[in-house]
């Protein structure tokens, strides 16, 4: 009898025993658990913080290169100004856009006229295999060299080749011809004068042989308005 109290004693004991190591276990479990959740919470964070300095960093780095590239750019439209301030002529000077047939006149800055002109019309003339001309209006910077009233016009070989004639000697009378320029003839070299037409109509087409040609009122404008020396820029 006294041998089975022993037993049942031992078997209670080591349940006992048992049961507290699995509950230790246990706890030990949520514990580490636990744990792990708050470091997990703390990295967290930490990297939440991260996130957040490095978002402040970069958005106060694109501000700084905003402000650096705009201040550069103000920078180089102020030069750019100055520039072209310097370059622009006091005085008058004529702008000739031969794409859309227009002409600006400028005194400086300010714009005293802009109408139509005619330019040249790129036809390509040809006599037989030894000649050919191509009648487009020049384009770049050039001066006025002399100016003309009641101009005579002294025909080039072109003219009566394309009129089917044949060519005169260099002073031939069959060369010069009156009325046919206008009033006005402004030089600007090369055989390239600015000057007016009988066919005031056509103003605004590119239908010159090079020269360009404003009507009656805008000619005697320009005239009086352009001294010998003036500026005309053609594009």
């Amino acid at each position: 009898m006294l041998y089975k109290m022993n037993l049942v004693n031992k078997i209670k004991e080591a349940f006992e025993v048992s049961f507290k190591n699995k509950l230790i276990i246990r706890l030990c479990k949520i514990l580490i658990v636990f744990v792990a959740f708050i470091i997990l919470s703390i990295q967290s964070q930490n990297l939440i913080i991260n996130l957040k300095f490095h978002k402040n960093i970069t958005v106060k780095d694109r501000t700084n290169d905003f402000e650096l590239a705009k201040a550069k750019l103000e920078k180089d439209i102020k030069q750019l100004n100055h520039k072209l301030d310097s370059k622009t002529p006091k005085s008058h000077y004529l702008v000739i856009n031969s794409s859309s047939n227009e002409f600006s006149l400028y005194k400086g800055k300010n714009l005293i006229k802009k109408d139509k002109c005619s330019t040249g019309s790129y036809v390509l003339l040809k006599n037989g295999d030894q000649q050919q001309w191509m009648f487009k209006t020049p384009k770049g910077e050039f001066r006025i060299q002399t100016k003309t009233i009641s101009p005579i016009w002294k025909k080039p070989d072109w003219a009566f080749v394309e009129d089917g004639l044949p060519v005169p000697p260099v002073n031939h009378h069959s060369r010069f011809e009156y009325g046919v320029l206008g009033d006005y003839a402004l030089n600007l070299g090369h055989g390239y004068l600015i000057h007016g037409t009988l066919f005031q109509r056509f103003i605004g087409l590119p239908v010159t042989h090079g020269c360009i040609r404003l009507n009656d009122d805008n000619l005697e404008l320009v005239y009086k308005s352009m001294a010998v020396g003036a500026k005309v820029y053609i594009y």
